[in-house]
């Protein structure tokens, strides 16, 4: 196991600054790295040479050689430069959040899509970094780090890595191509959409479970969750059925970080069009979590960057489990649940139905015997609550669209 110690610079411009070295901890230990010491400093701004200081530096130096360290982890992404530099001064390996983070992505994604999205947030961080970097310490061997998508990236050059990031596209573009035909189809067919955001580990993976579980239609595809950062990269998309026809289709997607990398949120764009393209977004924030109004601002500022708008959002403060008295901070359509007990799982499907189906009007309908499909389709699709046989024809008491309103029209009592 590498033994790294973590370096983060205060610029005095953050107030969580001890929130995200923490959070820098448990991205190193998500790598199989072993934490062996933190050093940090208050400056106005980032050095040229170093980042820190030169005296830091020295002081790095010595405690690399304490700790028997062989990693180094910066908190903030660096220059080509700063790695350079800072590489020829202590003789270890420098890697910073952004390399953490992406390998992660790098070692966790499973499907064509997600691989695709990594190699090509890879391929953008590294191309400005390719020559000249870490000519003492090859990228080769393994670690923290090396994790790449394919060829050693030392052996790249800026015009083949160029030619890797178009290639990447062009795939990539076929496999989005393929996700937005489906969403198409689903506008088409009037299915409501919900998706899932939030911060990493805020427990959207479980709640989705939760809200499976609550479906008529019961499957066997539930989705992965464990308590780690970036559990699941891949979007998963499941049929919610309800009884009283209510029915949505709910989706995961990837989890959000402070510091984001840019590459990877632009990476990413594709998969994050589900949020954008859903009927209601359930913000999912674990409440539990000291820093859960820094996260949540976090949440709401990369939403705002992919530009999701006029959507309405649905609070979901999760863990109520693990605190004595859950907050109540004020935010409109809130929902205070335990995903893992599924406490309070009635109330938020309540009001995920206020929701999606606002539209809805109950009817009272005549169907005339020998149009009897129009029966069959509600049954399907709205929720019929009273049917009776008359000399008149079907009476029906129906809850039903707008667009189902509007194409029955001459039906409705």
């Amino acid at each position: 196991m590498e033994k790294a110690i973590l370096v983060g610079l205060d610029l005095g411009n953050s107030h969580d600054f001890q929130s995200s070295m923490e959070e820098l901890r448990r991205l190193a230990e998500a790598c199989d790295v072993d934490v062996v010491g933190t050093c940090t400093q208050k400056a106005d701004s980032p050095t040229p040479n170093y980042y820190i200081g030169k005296g830091k530096v020295e002081q790095l130096k010595e405690d690399i050689t304490v700790l028997d360290a062989n990693l180094v982890i910066f908190d903030d992404e660096l220059s080509p430069s700063h790695i350079r530099n800072l590489e020829k001064a202590l003789e270890v390996k420098i890697v910073d959040r952004t390399i953490l983070i992406l390998d992660i992505f790098a070692s966790r994604a499973k499907t064509k899509e997600a691989m695709l999205q990594v190699e090509l947030a890879q391929s953008m961080y590294f191309l400005p970094r390719v020559v000249g970097m870490y000519k003492s310490l090859s990228r080769q061997k393994s670690g923290t780090g090396s994790k790449g998508p394919g060829e050693q990236q030392l052996e790249l050059d800026r015009r083949i890595l160029r030619d890797r990031i178009a290639k990447v596209k062009r795939e990539l573009k076929e496999v989005v191509e393929t996700r937005r035909t489906q969403r198409r189809k689903r506008k088409q067919s009037e299915v409501k959409t919900v998706a899932l955001a939030g911060y990493t580990n805020s427990g959207k993976s479980t709640l989705m479970n939760s809200i499976l579980s609550e479906s008529l239609k019961k499957t066997e595809k539930y989705v992965f969750e464990k308590d780690m950062l970036f559990a699941t990269l891949e979007t998963q998309t499941r049929e919610i059925r309800r009884e009283n026809h209510h029915d949505f289709l709910l989706t995961d997607t990837v989890g959000f970080i402070s510091k984001l990398p840019h590459h990877l949120v632009e990476a990413f764009k594709s998969t994050l069009e589900e949020i954008k393209e859903a009927n209601l977004l359930l913000h999912v924030v674990d409440v539990s979590n000291p820093d859960y109004p820094q996260q949540l601002d976090v949440v709401e500022t990369v939403l705002t960057e992919l530009g999701v708008e006029n959507i309405p959002i649905i609070h979901v403060f999760n863990k109520i489990d693990l605190l004595d008295q859950p907050p109540h901070n004020g935010y409109p359509n809130a929902v205070y649940i335990s995903a893992l007990n599924q406490d309070n799982m009635d109330e938020l499907m309540v009001t995920i139905d206020r929701f999606l189906y606002a539209d809805m009007h109950l009817v009272k309908l005549l169907i005339p015997f020998d149009k009897g499909q129009i029966l069959n389709i509600l049954q399907e699709n709205a929720n019929v609550r009273e049917t009776e046989y008359t000399s008149e024809g079907i009476r029906v008491l129906a809850e039903i669209t707008d667009v189902q309103y509007r194409k029955y029209t001459d039906y409705i009592l």
